[in-house]
């Protein structure tokens, strides 16, 4: 069900598309790093058991 957005339909719709890819890229670069930094914790630890 989509509310009656007025003459500012475009715009409004405009700024949750662009909300909504921010967010998606926040995570992205989030997951990327969390594997990054995993990576590098677990070479840590494999050089630490040595």
């Amino acid at each position: 069900m989509m509310p009656d957005l007025g003459r500012y339909a475009a715009e409004v719709l405009w700024s949750y598309a662009g909300g909504l890819g921010l967010l998606a890229v926040l995570v992205g670069l989030s997951v990327r790093r969390a594997r990054k930094v995993a990576a590098r914790l677990a070479e840590a630890e494999r050089r630490h058991a040595r």
